[in-house]
């Protein structure tokens, strides 16, 4: 059966998809369209580039994090100097590594951009603090001067994981000397299910899966130790994350959603370990397992 899927973003926490797209693929589904935001947009991008759950666990469990950050030695001796990049530069990472990263494993499949794939099929949310609104790649480009054709994918999906000033915004050139700062997608819609709405909630193509990174609903969420700007600054994103997209997945779609439960790893844990990474993905699988068996 041919679905079309929506991934959600959560930093580290998204090894829980590898274990979610294993049991669909063993279940014998596959995805016709999928949507995603920041680590989300990464699994999307991949899937439909043509990457297997077995592919795609070789390429994530061996991964160093870290090696798609940066590194600036200025700051390993002065760290205190990280604060003079987030004020000047917007953030302390460019991102560039993260896409040149993407882009080698498109190209693996053969992908570069969006006109590489069938119309529609990829959606990735990214949020545009210039212009003050949410911004979905590839359908809006033309807004911004672009041709939808044309586009990396890469770099959309560079934009959506700009995880605002951890990483600095990418700036799109809309005209002479004009730009939009773009960040992560997760500020507006951290869960865009809704991208696939048909007009009215039952009209849909086909069926709809999206997997979100936290527990049901109905289960506590848990309160949050904040002593520090830091944690002020990780539970303010976290909040604004999932506020407006929990309460539509309340109303409406929770019927469609596999909760995979990956709290208990921070967004921006780039040292999560191999037995952590394993316990994700064991997590995400029996999450699926769980949801499809009540779904079909």
């Amino acid at each position: 059966m041919r679905l079309d899927g929506v991934f959600a973003g959560g930093g580290v926490k998204a090894f829980a998809f590898i274990g979610a797209l294993q049991v669909i693929e063993k279940k014998g589904y596959s995805f016709e369209r999928v949507a995603g935001t920041s680590a989300g947009s990464i699994m999307a991008a991949l899937i439909k580039a043509g990457y297997t759950a077995e592919e795609l666990y070789s390429i994530f469990m061996p991964l160093q994090l870290d090696t798609l950050l940066e590194k600036n030695r200025m700051t390993t001796y002065f760290p205190w100097l990280s604060w003079f990049s987030i004020y000047w530069k917007l953030g302390l990472y460019k991102g560039d590594k993260l896409e040149y990263w993407l882009r080698e494993l498109l190209a693996r499949k053969k992908i570069y951009r969006f006109g590489d794939l069938p119309e529609g099929t990829l959606k990735i949310v990214a949020s545009d603090v210039t212009g003050g609104r949410i911004f979905i790649l590839p359908d809006d480009l033309p807004k911004y001067g672009r041709h939808p054709e044309s586009f990396s994918i890469a770099r959309a999906v560079k934009m959506s994981c700009m995880l605002p000033y951890v990483f600095q915004p990418d700036k799109l050139k809309t005209g002479k000397k004009k730009s939009s700062l773009i960040v992560d997608g997760g500020i507006l819609s951290n869960f865009p299910i809704w991208l696939f709405k048909e007009g009215n909630v039952s009209k849909y193509k086909r069926p709809v899966i999206g997997f979100q990174l936290s527990p049901k609903l109905t289960e506590e969420q848990g309160s949050k130790d904040i002593h520090n700007g830091i944690q002020l600054y990780q539970s303010l994103f976290e909040t604004m994350r999932k506020a407006h997209d929990l309460r539509y997945i309340d109303k409406n779609e929770a019927k469609n959603v596999v909760f995979l439960p990956a709290d208990h790893i921070k967004s921006t844990q780039f040292d999560v370990s191999d037995e952590q990474r394993q316990e994700l993905i064991c997590k995400g699988r029996k999450a699926t397992e769980t949801f499809l068996k009540k779904w079909c």
